[in-house]
């Protein structure tokens, strides 16, 4: 069970994790579509146009709309490649949007029939157009082939819990190995709007196991959160792709969430209004469904930093009016997006509000861009030589250069070498002069090692200090022989995740490594 080929290094040979997450909201996708093909484009700007924003992010989540939007960007082509680029996703929004939810009439004769229609006969819309595409689009394709890690919360209405769709998961079962077809389809069945999804997957001993699935959002509406949490138990379960990373070093995380916007300002809803409301009431209130959007919003704040804009009115803010106006006028609040100022979440009101010199979202995107472009160069520098493998003095310059000092950056750069030979070469090897100075040589030689390596022990435990071999940047490979045993040992950063005995000081990995016979020790 092979990924697609990504161009995208895991996180252990970077600084960053690296996770992009959009939330739910039927048509308003079209927002993050707007901001996601601004994203990409100032990417490809510094990386060229082939570029596509799978290559850059380790995880890629969403809900609802959002879950559409992650398979759109990671579901790969016969060459490997995204099918959609992030261009695609408006026009496919503005293309496809009125067929996944006709408009309906207008007059009170059909309010009234649609009204009985979704109390009584089933949701909204039969979801035959969005099946239908979603299976011409995306084929079989399975969940193991995205181009980078995704995760799509979706919610079992018969188990009553939720199921997240993760490539973490998949990699060890193939329970939830399930067609992106089926995930998408059953990620956007929103309740009362879109109908649920039912399907099977088979595991390796050909057991089937059902879904009976709802979109996520109804318990998991956060995709970041959900993504963080996937991330982290990777770390936690050491997964060699997050190796050296802790798990709670959220430093290293560098999240872009979007939004589809919100009517948070508008407070369309009271106190005084729900206290009379009954089941009915709670399901539809004008054109509104009150308890659709307390599902939505009810985990929206939880993130500190969000592209989103919670001052939608009217039709804008609705998940499903798909007139020609109202697509043209969620197009505009994309594009107005980005020129407003980079906000975060006030937690006592809950609203978003500008951060101070943070520029607007348009130049905090090309920061990001920056970012994540830098970030992909430092892992591809990486992986093409994945460790350093040396033995001697071959071995020290691979502990100088992978050794972290306490900003855990290397101790020593490659100018430093030359220097460091330069000058401690001579108390390592001290040169004798004189008359008997070859007698006294040939002597020593045949009584015991040429040098007495004090002061190369002296100046590696210095510089290296308690430093040992997990603690190195990147893995390191370092051979010596064992006398006693007559076999070689190999200190390796592999190795020691299997075995924690040749946790070893580096300062005693390199002394032994530098200990040719008749020379030191």
């Amino acid at each position: 069970m092979e990924r697609s080929i990504s161009s995208v290094q895991p996180p252990a040979f970077g600084d960053l994790i690296t996770i992009l997450s959009i939330d739910g909201g039927g048509i308003r996708g079209i927002i993050p579509g707007t901001i996601l093909a601004f994203l990409e484009s100032e990417l490809q700007a510094l990386d060229g146009n082939d570029v596509r924003l799978a290559d850059y992010f380790d995880v890629i989540g969403g809900t609802s709309t959002g879950g559409l939007v992650t398979a759109m960007l990671t579901a790969p082509n016969e060459k490997s490649r995204p099918i959609f680029s992030a261009k695609d996703i408006v026009p496919f929004y503005l293309e496809h949007g009125p067929r996944i939810f006709p408009p309906k009439s207008s007059d009170w004769l059909s309010s009234i029939a649609n009204l009985v229609k979704s109390l009584v006969m089933g949701p909204k819309y039969d979801g035959k157009y969005l099946r239908g595409l979603l299976n011409k689009l995306l084929k079989d394709l399975k969940l193991h082939q995205t181009l980078t890690n995704v995760v799509i919360p979706t919610f079992d209405i018969k188990r009553l819990q939720p199921i997240v769709f993760s490539s973490y998961k998949v990699k060890k079962s193939l329970d939830t190995d399930a067609r992106l077809a089926d995930i998408c389809i059953s990620t956007s069945a929103a309740p009362t709007y879109l109908p649920a999804h039912y399907f099977k997957t088979q595991d390796k001993d050909k057991s089937t196991l059902e879904f009976n699935l709802i979109d996520g959002g109804v318990a998991a509406n956060n995709p970041t959160l959900v993504a963080i949490s996937e991330v982290t138990k990777q770390v936690f379960g050491a997964d060699p792709d997050f190796d050296k990373i802790e798990p709670l070093d959220y430093a290293r995380y560098l999240v872009i969430s979007l939004g589809t916007g919100t009517a948070k300002v508008e407070e369309k809803y009271n106190a005084q209004m729900a206290a009379k409301w009954g089941l009915l009431g709670w399901l539809v209130k004008g054109a509104s469904h009150p308890l659709i959007d307390v599902f939505v919003q009810a985990t929206a704040d939880i993130v500190d930093f969000h592209i989103g804009d919670d001052t939608l009115t009217g039709t804008v803010a609705s998940t499903d009016v798909t007139t020609k106006e109202n697509l043209q006028n969620l197009e505009e609040v994309g594009k107005a997006l980005l020129k407003k100022p980079m906000s975060r979440v006030n937690f006592a009101t809950g609203l978003y509000e500008p951060v101070k010199n943070g520029g607007t979202n348009e130049e905090a995107l090309k920061r990001f861009a920056k970012l994540l472009s830098e970030e992909r160069k430092r892992r591809t520098a990486r992986h093409q030589t994945p460790n350093l493998s040396r033995t001697s003095t071959g071995g020290l310059v691979t502990t100088m250069l992978t050794t972290p000092n306490e900003d855990n950056r290397p101790l020593f750069t490659a100018d430093d070498i030359k220097d460091f030979h330069l000058n401690s070469c001579p108390e390592i090897f001290p040169q004798q002069r004189g008359t008997f100075a070859s007698i006294r040589k040939t002597i020593k030689a045949l009584s015991g090692p040429k040098y007495s390596g004090r002061q190369l022990c002296g100046i590696i435990k210095e510089n290296l200090g308690q430093a040992r071999l997990r603690h190195t940047l990147m893995n390191i490979v370092i051979p010596i022989f064992d006398i006693k045993k007559l076999q070689p040992t190999i200190f390796s950063c592999y190795e020691v995740k299997k075995n924690p005995s040749l946790d070893a000081l580096l300062s005693d990995i390199c002394i032994s490594t530098s200990a040719a016979p008749t020379f030191p020790l």
